[in-house]
Order: C-alpha cells, then sequence, then structure tokens
C-alpha cells in the first residue's frame, strides 16, 4: 500500500520558478520594513542573511550580496569581505542557538549546477546534526524540519541581538 506524505508548502516554490519575477533577494534589498516577514535576519550595507524558506534542515541561512551579480569576479573586495564576515557570524550564531555538530557551507553558481536563483548568487550554510538524514530524504523525497520557520527566525533573531 502506498502511503502519501503531504507537502503542500512546496507549491509555492515549485510555481515560482516559471515565473519571471524580480528575484527575492533583490525584493528583500528594497524593504527592509518587511525583515520579519521576509525572513531576513541581520543586514549590512552590503549584505543580508535570511532563512531558506525551502530548507535542507532547520537553521539552514542564505547569505547574499545586496547588489544583483550572478559571479563571483562580479563581486568587490568590500562586497567579498563582507560576505565572509556574516557568514562567520552566521556559523556563531547558528552554533551558539542550535548547537549543532558541524555545518555544510556552499554556493551554486549557474542552473546546471543547482543554483534555483542563478541571478543573484548567495551563500547556504547548513547546520548539521549526527543522524540528520535518513531514509525520507532517500525513497520518500521528502526532508523532515523539527521547528517551523518563524520559531527558527525568533530564535535565531534573539540570539544575534543579545550577542
Amino acid at each position: 500500500m502506498t502511503k502519501n506524505i503531504w507537502a503542500p508548502w512546496r507549491m509555492q516554490y515549485i510555481n515560482g520558478l516559471a515565473k519571471p519575477e524580480e528575484c527575492f533577494f533583490c525584493q528583500y534589498v528594497k524593504r527592509p520594513a518587511e525583515d520579519a516577514d521576509n525572513l531576513v535576519l541581520w543586514r549590512s550595507e552590503l549584505v543580508l542573511t535570511c532563512l531558506n524558506r525551502y530548507p535542507y534542515t532547520n537553521g539552514h541561512l542564505l547569505i547574499a550580496p545586496c547588489a544583483h551579480k550572478s559571479e563571483l569576479t562580479k563581486l568587490s573586495e568590500p562586497e567579498m569581505l563582507e560576505l565572509m564576515k556574516m557568514l562567520c557570524k552566521a556559523q556563531q550564531i547558528l552554533s551558539k542557538t542550535m548547537s549543532p555538530q558541524g555545518f555544510n557551507v556552499g554556493i551554486n553558481l549557474g542552473r546546471c549546477a543547482g543554483a534555483g536563483l542563478p541571478g543573484h548568487l548567495h551563500f547556504h550554510i547548513v547546520p548539521r546534526w549526527e543522524g540528520d538524514t535518513n531514509f525520507m530524504a532517500i525513497t520518500g523525497q521528502v526532508r523532515v524540519i523539527p521547528q517551523e520557520l518563524p520559531e527558527t527566525y525568533r530564535l535565531l533573531s534573539d540570539t544575534a541581538r543579545n550577542r
């Protein structure tokens, strides 16, 4: 007997793939008053950090330059430095808040490399725990995320403020 696992939140992502809208990072840059709704945790003049709405694991963050750039070679030195500083800050806050046992850090350049938003480069930082992957992702192509995004946002925001 086949059992269904429903993930209706995925339809928003799937439907959005075909729409040639402005990239969501550029929308976030223009609307700092909406940071909480957009799950933007912190920002500087050059870089912003937000929760991934379609995470691999709990606490999966995206770190992007504010400028819409698709290639590392197009970044200025100040943007490169600020991206690395934000990545370090993200790791520190994730470590303090969630106590992961490790991290995956990556960047996908180009659609064939897995970039869901190839026009605006961004880093992923994914906290990892021993045993956080299981048969669900392999057999059911489903990820189990144990905490809702607003709660993760609140915890990480609180930690960043009290840092």
